[in-house]
């Protein structure tokens, strides 16, 4: 793990979700573990800024509020579990489709796959490109709602090694999982959501 504070979190809250105190470090990866409905969502995007909410948030000491949205959240990046997609093809997404294609081949995407009309993608295709759009913006916090939810064994290793190289580079990463397998080999510290209610597990607490 790169070391260093990252994202400070204070008391945020919103209605569904009781209040949250988090710090991450640079180069760490927290998951979020709790069944549907418990507020793993919420506090990814409320982290986002994406719905009203309480307390505070900062990024390398600085506030959440002294930035525009969309300052925060292109280092603050989230990714919906059912991310939106606003033209047919894959490639219309990126800035730069040329740069895209070369983060398609370690999520066992094929490049040309970003000139396939997105309708006949699978879902698991989508996730993955859409996790591309999440990765070419290099966000310094990367926020992902069950970002393997519907991929194979194969496909959610070659999923992790990625992530695992942001975090190595010195990324952070909060994400959602119902896979307790990949929490525990991906994530070094666990925070269990139950009712709007979080709290880590013993094991997973800050050292």
């Amino acid at each position: 793990m790169v070391a260093g504070l990252m994202l400070k979190i204070r008391a945020l809250a919103r209605p569904g979700l009781e209040p949250v105190d988090l710090d991450l470090a640079a180069g760490e990866a927290v998951a979020l573990l709790g069944p549907s409905g418990s507020g793993k969502t919420l506090l990814l995007r409320a982290i986002a800024d994406l719905d009203p909410n309480d307390g505070s948030v900062g990024l390398d000491e600085r506030d959440r509020n002294a930035m525009t949205a969309p300052q925060w959240r292109h280092q603050v990046t989230y990714l919906a579990a059912e991310p939106g997609w606003w033209s047919a093809r894959p490639a219309d997404h990126f800035a730069d489709p040329a740069a895209a294609r070369d983060l398609l081949p370690p999520l066992k995407l094929a490049p040309e796959m970003l000139d396939r009309p997105i309708a006949e993608l699978s879902t698991g295709e989508r996730q993955r490109i859409a996790l591309a759009r999440v990765l070419i913006q290099s966000p310094q916090v990367m926020l992902l709602d069950e970002p393997t939810s519907v991929l194979d064994q194969e496909t959610t290793r070659a999923v992790e090694a990625v992530l695992r190289a942001r975090l190595d580079a010195g990324a952070a990463l909060i994400f959602s999982t119902h896979d307790e397998s990949l929490a525990k080999r991906l994530a070094s510290r666990r925070l269990r959501m139950e009712n709007g209610r979080a709290s880590f597990e013993p094991e997973s607490a800050i050292a």
